[in-house]
């Protein structure tokens, strides 16, 4: 007797499809891939409707900019990654390049401050706090992508999650040039004579001859 709970069109477990049933799209791609892929775009719709969150607390136009700029981009590249899974070919629109507008001047040294410690509401939330979440989620989908892209079998995607790394990694970079301008993320220098040590601590070799 079936059971009420499942639809009559389900496939039985165990049962195998036949290779004609089998659609173009489902053998252009490996099935750890398809789990990569899974991660990674749920990776992307986590990061956008975060950012969705933090825009109704961000009070600084600076980084609300940035984040906004960010959320159109990333929206487009979701659009793109899809595309290319669901088909295996190339997507309607290709990636794009992500453009920041913070320089890259960077502020070194370490000044005094207050303690860290968890927020105790959502009153405590800051714009310090709200550009590291930003931060750790951008950094955290480079290094994702960059991991995945090693073991996509399908070369489209493969090429669409692989080009897509240099844009979180300018994303990234954005977020900490706002921050550390802001004084929000501080970067410590050795000394000079440490610096200078560590800098000449190599050398290089003869470049050896490119066979013919």
């Amino acid at each position: 007797m079936q059971n009420q709970g499942q639809p009559s069109n389900m496939t039985p477990p165990g049962t195998q499809i036949p290779p004609n049933m089998m659609n173009t799209e489902s053998k252009n791609h490996g099935g750890h891939e398809l789990f990569d892929a899974h991660e990674i775009i749920a990776g992307i719709i986590s990061m956008l409707d975060q950012y969705q969150m933090y825009d109704q607390h961000i009070q600084d136009p600076e980084l609300k900019d940035i984040l906004k700029r960010q959320s159109t981009f990333v929206t487009t590249m979701y659009n793109t990654i899809v595309g290319s899974f669901s088909t295996g070919h190339d997507p309607t629109v290709p990636t794009q390049q992500y453009k920041m507008t913070q320089t890259n001047t960077t502020t070194y040294g370490i000044k005094p401050g207050a303690p860290k410690k968890p927020n105790q509401s959502v009153q405590d939330l800051s714009d310090k706090g709200l550009s590291a979440y930003m931060l750790g989620q951008t950094k955290s989908l480079a290094m994702l992508l960059a991991m995945t892209a090693l073991e996509m079998t399908n070369p489209v995607l493969r090429r669409v999650v692989a080009d897509s790394v240099p844009n979180f990694i300018e994303m990234s970079y954005e977020i900490f040039l706002y921050q550390n301008k802001h004084g929000y993320y501080q970067v410590p220098q050795l000394n000079d004579q440490d610096m200078t040590l560590m800098l000449q601590s190599y050398t290089t070799v003869p470049q050896p001859n490119m066979p013919q």
